[in-house]
């Protein structure tokens, strides 16, 4: 007989990333657990599909109610799950809200990743830690970045997961604590927030062949991102927490591409002309810019063999055709082929 299923605890299971990777959990016979916040009106629809009754005989997804600014939920949390790991993918992640909600971003994205880790060092410090850190600490630091490049935050989203990323190394130097943190460049997916930049160009194209709206408003176009698909950005933060040893590792697609360039690929999957669809609004722009990230993922690539499954097209065309069946629109009929192939396979 096989021994008990291990458990994982995720906050931040109703976004994108903490989706992809309570189906990745379950799928490698997990009990996952996730951590939610209440609210009026549910938000889960993200994970709806792997939703299990509470009377269940064989439940394999458990939600909590509770918020990373409560520290004492967060004890009792790690008490009464015993998670064999955890992974910290809360936070509030829209760069440019963090500009409008600094202390609240920094409350929840670095002090509340040092309440969990001080739940997991007084409660069980056999529990293996994830931290989602980001490329957008590295700021301005000159691309390509790398494990080795220095930190320069350029917004409050940026500066606190500084610290947070430098507290999973503390306590994993103070306490001995397997701790760990996964640097992801920008990775996308038909599951990305409506108001992140890519998923607001390829849910505009849908709206616009559907006739719901006639432009979309963006901001700095000439902006760099390194930007890969989600799934294979979890499968690494899976693989990282099961080394023998913790890491701190860059994982990117090693390419940077503009914010115009997303937007001519996305209006070109349908054969439109994006300059005649996207529009600049200075409102959209941060007080301070990020102007170019691209990812050096060499080390993760030699020490856990990880590497990007899906290109920047293909990327690019998925959302598209995703966002275009939201809108009841047949990928098939309005999506232009590329050249030299078929047309993309819905993921």
């Amino acid at each position: 007989m096989s021994g008990p299923r291990r458990r994982a605890l995720v906050t931040g299971i109703t976004g994108q990333d903490g989706s992809y990777l309570a189906e990745l959990l379950i799928e490698k016979d997990y009990e996952v657990h996730g951590l939610i916040r209440r609210s009026s009106s549910i938000n889960t629809r993200r994970i709806d599909h792997l939703y299990q009754d509470p009377h269940a005989s064989d439940r394999r997804l458990i939600l909590h109610y509770g918020d990373m600014s409560d520290s004492t939920r967060l004890n009792r949390l790690i008490d009464e799950v015993r998670p064999q790991e955890v992974y910290n993918l809360a936070a509030q992640s829209h760069v440019k809200v963090s500009f409008e909600a600094p202390e609240y971003t920094g409350d929840v994205d670095g002090l509340g990743t040092m309440r969990l880790l001080d739940a997991i060092h007084h409660c069980d410090p056999a529990i293996r830690f994830y931290q989602a850190s980001t490329s957008e600490m590295f700021g301005n630091v000159p691309p390509p970045q790398s494990e080795d490049s220095g930190f320069r935050p350029r917004s409050p989203y940026g500066a606190s997961k500084v610290y947070a990323y430098w507290m999973t190394v503390n306590y994993r130097e103070a306490y001995g604590l397997f701790a760990c943190n996964g640097i992801l460049f920008n990775h996308e997916s038909p599951r990305r927030g409506e108001t992140f930049v890519t998923r607001k160009i390829t849910q505009a194209v849908a709206r616009i062949l559907a006739g719901k709206q006639d432009a979309v408003y963006l901001g700095n176009l000439d902006a760099k991102r390194d930007w890969g698909y989600a799934p294979d950005y979890v499968r690494a933060m899976w693989l990282m927490m099961q080394e023998a040893e913790p890491l701190d590792l860059v994982f990117a697609s090693g390419e940077t591409h503009t914010v115009r360039e997303f937007a001519e690929l996305a209006f070109a999957a349908v054969g439109r002309n994006w300059e005649s669809h996207v529009r600049v609004d200075p409102a959209y722009l941060r007080p301070t810019e990020v102007d170019a990230l691209q990812g050096d993922f060499s080390k993760a690539r030699r020490l856990l063999g990880w590497e990007p499954s899906v290109s920047f097209p293909e990327l690019v065309r998925i959302m598209v055709e995703a966002d275009l069946r939201a809108e009841g629109l047949k990928p098939e009929e309005v999506m232009v082929r590329p050249t030299g192939g078929p047309a993309v396979a819905s993921r």
